[in-house]
């Protein structure tokens, strides 16, 4: 009986062995951009990506720079205090209620011709929110002024 315990014990341990590698290696050949939420305009103009990388560009829309074009499309500049890209939404729903200018927010699309054409658009919960991966890459720049004070 003992034997039988001691084979199964090391039948499971080397099972949970063989899924930690597993899972290291699925980690191992992820994408370097796998776990990144957005990308700031400072990155995105470092890097421009191709016109086919759908991605996430996140920061301010910049004061005065929002112009309406028909309907539910638009276009504004997305900042993070060090570069500017402009932003045409071609989404097919209107903007959030909380979305506008001098607001963080973070919007989904393709980056073609050196303007990111957004399809959709994420603002900010309430009067105060901006999410955490805005506000640090605003401290980053230098840029960021907490609302609260």
């Amino acid at each position: 009986m003992k034997g039988l315990k001691k084979q199964r014990r090391i039948q499971i341990l080397a099972l949970a062995g063989l899924c930690i590698v597993g899972v290291l290696a699925v980690l191992w050949f992820l994408p370097k951009d796998a776990f990144q939420f957005f990308r700031s305009p400072t990155e995105v103009l470092a890097a421009p990506p191709g016109p086919d990388e759908y991605f996430q560009i996140g920061g301010l829309v910049m004061d005065g720079s929002m112009t309406e074009v028909d309907g539910v499309s638009f276009s504004f500049v997305v900042t993070d205090g060090n570069a500017e890209v402009p932003v045409a939404y071609v989404g097919g729903d209107p903007a959030p209620d909380l979305f506008g200018e001098g607001q963080g927010t973070i919007a989904k699309g393709y980056y073609v011709d050196g303007v990111f054409e957004a399809r959709e658009l994420l603002a900010k919960h309430d009067e105060t929110y901006m999410p955490s991966e805005v506000i640090d890459a605003l401290q980053e720049q230098g840029v960021y002024k907490d609302p609260n004070g």
